[in-house]
């Protein structure tokens, strides 16, 4: 199937209120824009020079999410431009998105990442520390947190998986309110399990541009 297929069938199968990230890292200007022409506005990316360069040369409607874990020193190339940042991780890299934000006089959407994972490669705040991270996130008037975002265990044990997305759909249950209303759980071999734990955004690459080589 094509590109606009693919993306024509997951969007048909998704419950109002869930929003599609189209995951678009490693792949070509010309596999975006047949997405994009397919009615595909919100991409995700995981690298900020890739990320910049695509920002640079494609359609200026496109809202680029940054999915990827951020380093400090790069925010400063997508500030300017970035739609919401998905895995701020931790106090230092939300005290340079709000100043990189402030010299953009804009204020950029976040997620914190909560680290529900049973890897320890994966990044994340400890469910037990959002409570805390929210209280501090209120001292910087140019990031707005609007949700939070998770990544499962690695894994074919799906039952390991839907535990793992219960425990953060439990604590999104918890702090959601008017402005902390995303959850951004599930991606292309996860998500309709992640859906059934109340997801509002999925991440999903390859079950729209194919495998990645």
């Amino acid at each position: 199937m094509s590109i606009a297929e693919n993306l024509k069938k997951i969007k048909e199968s998704l419950p109002k209120g869930v929003t599609l990230v189209a995951v678009s890292k490693t792949k070509k200007n010309s596999d975006i824009l047949e997405a994009y022409n397919a009615g595909q506005r919100i991409f995700g990316e995981n690298k900020v020079q890739e990320l910049s360069n695509k920002y640079a040369e494609l359609p200026k409607d496109i809202q680029w999410h940054m999915i990827g874990h951020l380093q400090s020193n790069k925010v400063k190339y997508i500030a300017p431009f970035v739609s919401l940042i998905h895995a701020v991780d931790s106090l230092k890299l939300m005290k340079e998105i709000n100043k990189r934000a402030e010299q953009n006089n804009r204020v950029i959407d976040c997620l914190l990442q909560v680290h529900i994972a049973s890897e320890s490669t994966k990044f994340g705040f400890g469910i037990n520390e959002i409570n805390n991270t929210l209280f501090e996130s209120e001292k910087f008037s140019n990031i707005n947190i609007v949700g939070l975002m998770g990544m499962a265990t690695f894994t074919d044990d799906q039952k390991k998986v839907n535990n793992e997305f219960k425990l953060l759909n439990n604590l999104f249950n918890e702090i959601k309110n008017n402005s902390i209303k995303t959850l951004s759980i599930g991606m292309s071999g996860d998500y309709k399990l992640a859906i059934s734990n109340s997801s509002t955004m999925i991440r999903v690459g390859s079950a729209i541009f194919g495998n990645r080589k």
